[in-house]
């Protein structure tokens, strides 16, 4: 019996995928999070899709609290680096990349969605692809405090993990064999991501 065959034998797969799984996934999340370029939607249903077919009980919960956390963190820490480029006279590096992913029309649309609903808009942000980096931005314009983006940050980053995982449940769902359940997940969501761009692109060209 080889050594492989031993470690097989007495580390069961699914404990290995959890031991594994979650510290990568909060990773990926948070560095998602920090660097708006990793599609951690589609990070968080692939895991919600893995962890359907697996018979832990707490495999989805655990899935769903370590995306929400890593979410999390990651935006305040975004949010108070961006704070202290905005305190900065020759500001950061983070502070040009949130202007730079953050379109002036977008921007004043985020602006005047904070006006209207105060923080509760973050939730929306979340929930709305690319649609966090602009109102993260209008936030730190009008000198909101990171206690209180904090709080509104909250019920966005659970609701976003929320909406992310059941996209992942239905796939799973769906097909016997979990790498099918992960690619039609991470094709649902890619598709959910680029629609907007796509629309706004055909608006832009459209004749008037």
């Amino acid at each position: 019996m080889t050594i492989l065959t031993v470690a097989a034998t007495t580390v069961p797969p699914e404990s290995t995928q959890q031991a594994i799984g979650y510290p990568s996934l909060f990773l990926l999340v948070l560095i998602g999070a920090l660097v708006p370029v990793v599609p951690t939607g589609a990070l968080v249903s692939s895991a919600a899709v893995v962890a359907f077919h697996q018979s832990a009980p707490f495999a989805l919960l655990l899935v769903f609290g370590v995306s929400a956390l890593a979410a999390f963190l990651g935006d305040i820490t975004l949010y108070w680096l961006g704070q202290r480029g905005m305190r900065s006279k020759n500001g950061s590096r983070w502070l040009e990349n949130l202007r730079d992913r953050a379109p002036e029309d977008r921007l004043a649309q985020a602006q005047e969605k904070l006006r209207d609903h105060g923080i509760a808009v973050l939730v929306l942000s979340r929930l709305v692809p690319a649609g966090r980096i602009p109102v993260m931005l209008a936030c730190l314009l009008a000198k909101t405090p990171l206690r209180t983006f904090a709080r509104g940050d909250v019920p966005a980053c659970l609701a976003w993990a929320a909406t992310y995982q059941v996209i992942g449940i239905l796939g799973g769902s769906l097909f016997d064999e979990p790498w099918e359940g992960v690619v039609a997940a991470v094709a649902l969501t890619l598709a959910i991501s680029v629609t907007p761009s796509l629309w706004r692109r055909v608006r832009r060209t459209a004749p008037r």
